[in-house]
């Protein structure tokens, strides 16, 4: 009985990702990043998920698959959250006293305004990424983190993800290759429009991983 119990305590991870760190997923679509984490870990009491949208919405914008994946989060001890704003996520009533190890926002998008290329849409993608970094880095404890999954070619690469990180005081500590098939049952959505539930091809991207303090000692296997 006391092995049983000590294997339930065991640390379980996935990638950069462990079973000990207190996570919070941000602007999650249909919630499958959060269940297969939640899937891994065997428990999803150390995440909170959030979206942007209404509960009514995620619902009827992913059908197919978010219904099961929000019971399947709910019945692992997830805390989920609907319509919170990473701008002003940090003054969420259920936020406010948080400090996390671990803030992700995978494959962030302002939405569909102009050609990817232009100016215009890559001002709206920065604004929305520097506002994330601004809220994440007052969530963040001693030795968190923020990870921003994104692609790495043009023209996305012309958002400078690192560049705005530093201007909010974060420093990177490593960019990890981002590959799907590490995350069984991801699948990444559009979000919005009339195809918000079709996936996209993520060609070459990969996870960003910011800290407070430019220390290589500070990445996923610090805690």
């Amino acid at each position: 009985m006391e092995a049983a119990i000590a294997d339930t305590k065991r640390e379980k991870r996935i990638m950069h990702y462990s079973s000990n760190q207190k996570i919070l997923l941000v602007s999650e679509g249909n919630f499958s990043f959060a269940s297969c984490l939640a899937k891994a870990f065997g428990s999803a009491k150390n995440m909170v998920a959030t979206s942007l949208d209404s509960r009514e919405s995620v619902l009827a914008k992913y059908s197919n698959a978010a219904p099961r994946n929000l019971r399947k989060l709910k019945d692992m001890g997830c805390v989920i959250l609907y319509e919170v704003d990473v701008h002003t996520m940090r003054q969420h009533p259920l936020l406010v006293d948080q400090l996390f190890d671990r803030i992700v926002f995978n494959f962030p998008h302002a939405g569909f305004f102009f050609m990817e290329n232009q100016k215009s849409q890559i001002k709206l993608h920065q604004d929305l990424v520097r506002r994330f970094f601004t809220s994440a880095c007052e969530m963040l404890t001693e030795r968190g983190e923020v990870h921003v999954t994104h692609k790495t070619s043009y023209p996305f690469s012309k958002w400078e993800i690192v560049k705005l990180a530093n201007e909010v005081a974060l420093y990177l500590v490593e960019e990890a290759p981002f590959s799907r098939g590490d995350y069984p049952g991801y699948l990444n959505k559009r979000g919005s429009g009339k195809k918000c539930n079709r996936t996209f091809p993520v060609g070459l991207c990969s996870t960003y991983k910011f800290a407070k303090l430019p220390l290589l000692e500070f990445s996923d296997n610090s805690i």
